[in-house]
C-alpha cells in the first residue's frame, strides 16, 4: 500500500486521500466448468491491485501506473480507447459500466500498482476493474441494484462509507465481467471478480454460476503455493473459444440450457447424439462439477488428503478430455505428486500454458518450493519461482 501511496505523491505532488486495495484470484477446482453454469471452488490471495486516489475540478481523469511510463489522461465525458494505453482499458470499460447504470461521478487523479503476477491465471484484470468500482465508490458514494444505480450511501461521522452487502456485491462482479466483455473485448465471465469481491480470509469460496451464490468453507493448516510453467500460449482465446463452443453445442443435442444439468449417466447414455470432441468436452464439465460437489463435502468434513485428490483427478480430466494442459504443466503436477506434504495440484486458469495451483502442508512449503523448482529446471530447462499464498478477505 505505501508503494501506491509514494507513485501517487511523487506524480500528482500531494497524498492521495483514498486507497483501496483488490485481491487476486485462484481457481482451486472447477475448470472450464463456470462457462457451464457449473460449480466452482475458488480463493482470494494476498497478491493486489492497488489504486490510490484524489478527486479534481476540471473535469479530467489522470492514471499512472507503476507498469507503465506514460499516464492516461481524457476527459470524464469522452471515456474511448487508446491504442497506446491499453492498460487503462479496464479502468475506463468500468467508468463506461458506471454511466451506462446512472452512476454520477466527476474527475479523478488515480495512481495504480499491482503485485499480481502477469499471465499466470490469478485475475489480475478483474481486481484492477473490482478496484476502479470501488475508487469511483469512495470519491462518488453510489449503490447498485440489477438495474442500475439506486440511492447513494452515506459516511459516518469518520468519513466511512458502510460495507457492500453480499447481493450488491454481485452487481459489482457483474459490472466488472461487463467492463471486461463490452470495453475491453475480452470475454470472460463472473469467476475472477467474484473471487476478489467475495473473497475471506481462510475460507474457499463455492461459487454457483447458475444462481450467482457464495459459501464459504474453512481451509487451514495448508499452504497455496502458484508454479508459473513460463509457458504463455498465443492461442489461449482461440481454444477457450473451441471448448466453449464444444460445450455449448453438446448441451444442445442433449436438450438444456446448459451442462450443468447433465448426470454422467445421462451423458454416457447419450454418447451416440455427440461428435466425440464434444462429448469430450461434455465429459470433463460434467465430471468436474460432480468433483466440485464431493470436494465441498471432504472440505466440510475437514478432509484434506482427500480433497487434495480432487485437484490431482481434476487434472487429469483437463489432460485427457478437455486437453487444455502441455507438457510443462503436467510435469510440474508429476513432480509435485511426488513431493512429500503435497496434498494435491492441478493446472488453474485457462490452462494451455500457465500455473499450476499446488495444496502443500505449511510445514512442507519450503521443501516443496525448492524441490519443485530443482527438479522442474532440470526436466525443462526453465527456471521457476514458486509463489506461496495466504488466503485474504476480498475487495475493500
Amino acid at each position: 500500500m505505501n508503494d501506491v501511496q509514494a507513485l501517487f505523491k511523487k506524480h500528482f505532488g500531494h497524498a492521495p486521500l483514498h486507497v483501496v486495495r483488490a485481491p487476486g484470484a485462484l481457481e482451486l477446482l472447477g475448470n472450464h466448468t463456470d462457462t457451464n453454469d457449473g460449480l466452482v471452488m475458488t480463493v482470494a490471495v494476498d497478491k493486489f491491485i492497488y489504486i490510490a486516489s484524489a478527486p479534481r475540478l476540471d473535469g479530467k481523469i489522470e492514471l499512472v501506473s507503476s507498469l507503465f511510463p506514460k499516464p492516461e489522461i481524457f476527459w470524464m465525458s469522452d471515456i474511448k480507447k487508446n491504442p497506446e494505453s491499453p492498460w487503462a482499458d479496464y479502468v475506463k470499460g468500468v467508468l463506461a459500466q458506471l454511466r451506462k447504470r446512472g452512476v454520477h461521478f466527476s474527475g479523478f487523479n488515480a495512481a495504480i500498482h499491482g503485485t499480481i503476477p502477469i499471465g499466470c491465471g490469478m485475475g489480475g484484470s478483474a481486481a484492477l476493474a473490482a478496484a476502479s468500482a470501488l475508487t469511483v465508490r469512495k470519491l462518488h458514494p453510489y449503490s447498485l441494484t440489477e438495474t442500475g444505480a439506486t440511492v447513494a450511501p452515506r459516511r459516518d461521522s469518520r468519513g466511512n462509507l458502510p460495507p457492500i452487502p453480499p447481493t450488491e456485491r454481485m452487481h459489482f462482479a457483474t459490472l466488472c465481467s461487463a467492463a471486461e466483455n463490452e470495453f475491453v473485448g475480452v470475454r470472460c465471465g463472473l469467476l475472477d471478480p467474484v473471487s476478489s469481491l467475495f473473497g475471506k480470509a481462510w475460507n474457499v469460496m463455492s461459487v454457483d454460476s447458475r444462481v450467482h451464490s457464495v459459501e464459504h468453507t474453512p481451509l487451514a493448516g495448508e499452504a497455496v503455493i502458484v508454479c508459473d510453467t513460463g509457458v504463455k500460449s498465443a492461442l489461449v482465446s482461440d481454444c477457450r473459444d473451441e471448448l466453449r463452443r464444444n460445450c455449448q453445442s453438446a448441451a444442445r443435442k442433449l436438450g438444456v440450457k446448459s451442462l450443468r444439468s447433465v448426470e454422467k449417466n445421462q451423458l454416457l447414455a447419450a454418447k451416440s447424439k455427440l461428435e466425440p470432441r464434444e462429448f469430450e468436452c461434455a465429459h470433463h464439465v460434467v465430471s468436474e462439477i460432480a468433483r466440485v460437489v464431493a470436494a465441498e463435502r471432504v472440505l466440510r468434513g475437514d478432509d484434506h488428503a482427500q480433497f487434495g485428490q480432487y485437484l490431482f483427478q481434476s487434472h487429469e480430466s483437463s489432460r485427457d478430455f478437455l486437453r487444455n494442459s502441455c507438457e510443462e504443466l503436467d510435469v510440474l503436477v508429476a513432480l509435485a505428486r511426488n513431493i512429500s506434504g503435497c496434498l494435491g495440484a492441478r493446472l488453474t486458469g485457462e490452462g494451455f500454458g500457465g500455473a499450476t495451483v499446488n495444496l502443500v502442508a505449511y510445514h512442507r512449503a519450503e521443501h516443496f518450493m525448492e524441490t519443485v523448482a530443482r527438479l522442474y529446471e532440470e526436466r525443462t530447462g526453465r527456471r521457476l519461482q514458486p509463489v506461496v499464498c495466504q488466503i485474504v478477505d476480498g475487495a475493500a
